[in-house]
């Protein structure tokens, strides 16, 4: 009685690693970069892809004049496949094929600003492996005992898993967009407390003139002869 319990338990230890090892397969790869381009410069990154795979970048503009930047990404053989002239921020996804991708961000139609990007890349069918995941059903065999549904335990595992990935990556665009409406809201800050600084100096000023001017009115200048 205790062997089979030990070989049942065993059993269930082999099968879950084998589910763990299976989600894993189709996990996909995210990475998240944020830098700054100065004023007048193109920097240019460079993705590695397979074919069939899929890979989706969304770049935001965090700071700088006017939140822009041009944004350009191409393929392997050095074709455009998107252009986009002082935006934001953007999302774009393509189907990949062997080779290397390049995408740029150009902040050369500034000539004193420096600007804070931050992008974040998601990398889909990445790994080999991950086409023909069943050989996990050959651990199936003789598990009528246990009553285990492994299809909707596979299921489940892959839904938990999608939306923590989506969670992260919901996450970490919030972040950005917060960091960027922190920027906006301190510019807006700084500028408005120099403004009323200005028109405060320009008020005193326009009060002493004002002052002086109407003085001067009453001064009566002519000598009295006695």
């Amino acid at each position: 009685m205790h062997v089979a319990k030990m070989l049942l338990y065993l059993f269930s230890v082999v099968v879950c690693e084998r589910l763990f090892s299976v989600a894993a397969f189709s996990q996909s790869l995210d990475s998240d970069f944020t830098f700054t381009l100065p004023a007048g410069r193109k920097e240019c990154f460079f993705q590695t892809m397979k074919k069939d795979a899929s890979l989706e970048i969304e770049y935001q503009v965090l700071d700088g004049a006017g939140l822009d930047i041009d944004f350009s990404l191409y393929s392997p053989t050095g074709r455009i496949l998107y252009s986009e002239h002082r935006k934001s921020d953007g999302v774009h996804t393509v189907e990949t094929e062997d080779g290397d991708y390049m995408f740029c961000f150009d902040n050369s139609f500034s000539s004193m600003s420096e600007k804070i990007v931050f992008f974040e890349l998601i990398l889909d069918n990445m790994d080999p492996e991950a086409e023909e995941p069943e050989d996990w059903k050959e651990y199936v065999h003789g598990t009528d005992i246990m009553d285990m549904k492994l299809e909707d335990i596979m299921d489940t595992i892959n839904s938990v898993k999608a939306r923590l990935g989506k969670s992260l990556q919901i996450q970490t665009i919030l972040r950005a967009f917060e960091a960027r409406d922190r920027n906006l809201q301190e510019s807006n800050y700084d500028r408005v407390n120099m403004w009323s600084m200005t028109n405060l100096a320009v008020m005193l000023l326009v009060t002493g003139v004002q002052v002086y001017l109407i003085r001067s009115l009453f001064d009566d200048k002519r000598h009295t002869r006695t």
